[in-house]
């Protein structure tokens, strides 16, 4: 069993990783480029743009390995479920490096902005929001889609096989259904609609803790294995 704690505490410290990388991310770029003047606030801000697209970067090679790292263990489970698991955050790592992708190109674009002048500021103006937009829509598929189907298939295997208490799964679906609600409200530009994230966030940090500290439970996958 000790191959089965040490993927548990990998996964756990995958979680945290991608948890901070993210939350270190917004912090530094969701203040540049939601600046009405994002191309100038950009090439002014070419340190932070580059470490926080690094850290979005950390943050997809992250999610990825959790998909594969807890691939064998939910395997035991449900063979299926498990790949659509690990393919749900494969997918999730590579929609987030097409928004670093984007935003480097975008930090290109503004510091050619600043060379160009006024003349052709329209042509670069143009070309930004189309880069934003393309950003925002990849990090939106990541995190509407491919990570809240990931979560749902992730805590029903575990509130199945019973590989953490079930009141910690039961959780995160509770958390999921919360961000679905997010989103569909979130066109409407309701005050504090944030707060939906939370409970999501929270459990995946408990969840991440509970396998650093005491992993997944062996009598679980001691009765998977002997099916």
């Amino acid at each position: 069993m000790s191959e089965n704690r040490k993927t548990a505490r990998i996964v756990g410290l995958l979680f945290i990783t991608a948890t901070v990388a993210y939350s270190l991310s917004v912090i530094l770029l969701d203040p540049i480029l939601g600046a009405s003047d994002y191309l100038t606030s950009v090439s002014e801000n070419e340190n932070q743009m580059v470490i926080g697209s690094f850290l979005v970067l950390i943050d997809a090679v992250a999610v990825a390995g959790i998909g594969i790292m807890i691939y064998p263990i939910l395997k035991k489970q449900n063979e299926a479920l498990a790949l659509g698991y690990a393919g749900a955050r494969i997918a999730e790592g590579v929609l987030f490096t097409i928004n670093v992708i984007a935003i480097l190109t975008l930090l290109a674009l503004g510091q050619e902005f600043l060379k160009a002048g006024t003349p052709v500021a329209s042509y670069y103006q143009t070309f930004g929001t189309i880069l934003l937009a393309a950003g925002d829509l990849a990090f939106l598929f990541g995190f509407a889609v491919a990570f809240t189907i990931s979560a749902l298939i992730l805590n029903y295997l575990l509130y199945r096989s019973r590989l953490v208490p079930r009141w910690l799964s039961g959780w995160g679906f509770i958390g999921v259904a919360l961000l679905w609600v997010y989103y569909l409200l979130e066109p409407f530009n309701i005050d504090l609609l944030g707060i939906l994230f939370i409970p999501i966030a929270v459990q995946e940090m408990v969840f991440a803790l509970w396998l650093v500290v005491k992993g997944f439970d062996s009598s679980a996958i001691a009765s998977a294995s002997a099916k």
